[in-house]
């Protein structure tokens, strides 16, 4: 089995210690030759890369070489695989993101509404460049990107890169609810197979299943509706905000019994609601300043401190694992599924095969080859060619500098609707990007 030259964009990530973590318990099935982190933040990634040499140290002795660097010839130059975890303007402009739609009454989150689309449209143009710069310096290299807002940054590198079978959009949110799943049941997770069909974090389980083809659907969502549904992946367990997330599910499953709901499903479905819940003083971004990046900055300072990691406790993400396990049934041709975007192409065959949809794929050596879902109801379909406008109309923004794409977009999202509320947000959007979006007109 040939060992690979990694490279971690995004290395100063609050997730990086996870992703490593994962690598070293998957080190038999993905072996690594090398890793190196970069990142354009060269203070922040320091912290990191210097915490991460000491673990590696400890827990992965046979790695021939690592190291970090803020220069792309030297990170992008002979790997075989890259990892891109971005986030264009750090998470002080997730802040923002998440505060002025929340002036106008409208829910403020770094994925869905008008959060999205100031992520997205801040994430596009470095996603791309990124992707030119590593295919500049290793042009067979695998490019596995999990930045959000994932559907809109997977739509506008369909568009700069169409059809490239290396280039890869995948998302942990199906595998994080499935280890809830998983955890309910009392069985391993990578032994449940799913039927998925959705757009990112727009979509929907209409089966799951185990190694054996028993279908534990129904068994699922009586325990939800009996006994609530709460998140069960370390890196979310003891969240607040992540515990009441899993909590709605409960809600959209009564509500919408026919499939198992994408948690995200619920900012689509019950916007006011969840904006009366926000808090423009404490949003999500403000959270996670004072509570994952604070934790991850002192677990970094205690082991440089220490020399050792013997002082800190060091878990594996279900996150980092999905992806280590997706890229090694790409590099070694393995075929096994694995929840991924991919463009339609007839996959759900009665909505726009251009659309950038996630559903189960086998995962081989010349790409993904996804399973077809065929016809969905009325209900989804509606919601998921309403949704994939919305997508579409950010993209075209983007390449056209069009302000009025940008405000049909947030027109049709349906956390806005509203068309004075969706141009007032728009405007101060626009004003807080500066340098980051294009300029619109």
């Amino acid at each position: 089995m040939k060992k690979q030259n990694l490279v971690i964009v995004g290395g100063g990530s609050t997730y990086t210690i996870g992703m490593i973590m994962s690598l070293i318990a998957e080190k038999k099935n993905f072996p690594l030759n090398s890793i190196t982190f970069y990142d354009n933040d060269e203070k922040r990634q320091e912290k990191v890369a210097k915490a991460t040499s000491i673990i590696l140290d400890e827990y992965y002795p046979e790695l021939e070489s690592f190291h970090y660097t803020t220069d792309k010839e030297t990170a992008f130059t002979g790997i075989d695989i890259a990892f891109i975890q971005i986030r264009t303007g750090g998470l002080q402009m997730r802040e923002l993101d998440e505060q002025i739609p929340l002036k106008y009454g409208v829910v403020g989150q770094e994925t869905c509404g008008p959060g999205g689309m100031a992520y997205g449209l801040r994430s596009i143009r470095d996603m791309i460049e990124l992707v030119y710069d590593i295919k500049k310096y290793s042009k067979d290299a695998w490019i596995l990107n999990y930045t959000n807002p994932a559907a809109i940054v997977a739509e506008a590198l369909k568009r700069e890169f169409p059809q490239d079978p290396k280039l890869l959009n995948i998302c942990d949110m199906p595998i994080a609810i499935m280890h809830s799943f998983a955890t309910m049941l009392n069985k391993n997770i990578w032994d449940l197979v799913p039927s998925y069909f959705g757009l990112n974090h727009f979509g929907w389980f209409t089966k799951i299943e185990d190694s054996e083809g028993n279908d534990l659907t129904q068994i699922i969502k009586d325990t939800i509706m009996g006994e609530g549904f709460v998140p069960t992946d370390q890196e979310i367990a003891n969240d607040q905000s992540w515990q009441q997330t899993f909590e709605q599910a409960r809600k959209m499953l009564i509500d919408f019994p026919e499939f198992l709901p994408n948690t995200y499903l619920q900012y689509y479905l019950y916007p006011d609601d969840l904006a009366k819940k926000e808090s423009l003083t404490n949003t999500r971004a403000r959270q996670v300043i004072n509570g994952r990046e604070k934790r991850i900055t002192e677990l970094c300072n205690q082991i440089i401190q220490d020399k050792s990691t013997k002082n800190v406790e060091l878990h594996v993400d279900i996150h980092g694992v999905y992806m280590v396990k997706a890229a090694a049934s790409l590099v070694y041709n393995l075929k096994q599924t694995y929840i991924v975007m991919v463009e339609n192409n007839g996959i759900i065959s009665n909505i726009p095969d251009d659309a950038m949809v996630e559903v189960p794929a086998l995962l081989t050596a010349s790409g993904p080859k996804p399973f077809s879902v065929g016809k969905i109801p009325t209900f989804y379909k509606g919601l998921i060619e309403n949704q994939f406008a919305y997508e579409k109309l950010v993209a075209d923004a983007y390449f056209e500098n069009s302000y009025t794409k940008a405000l049909q977009a947030l027109t049709l999202n349906r956390t806005v609707v509203h068309v004075p509320t969706a141009k007032a947000i728009l405007d101060d959007l626009i004003e807080a990007n500066k340098g980051y979006w294009p300029e619109l007109q």
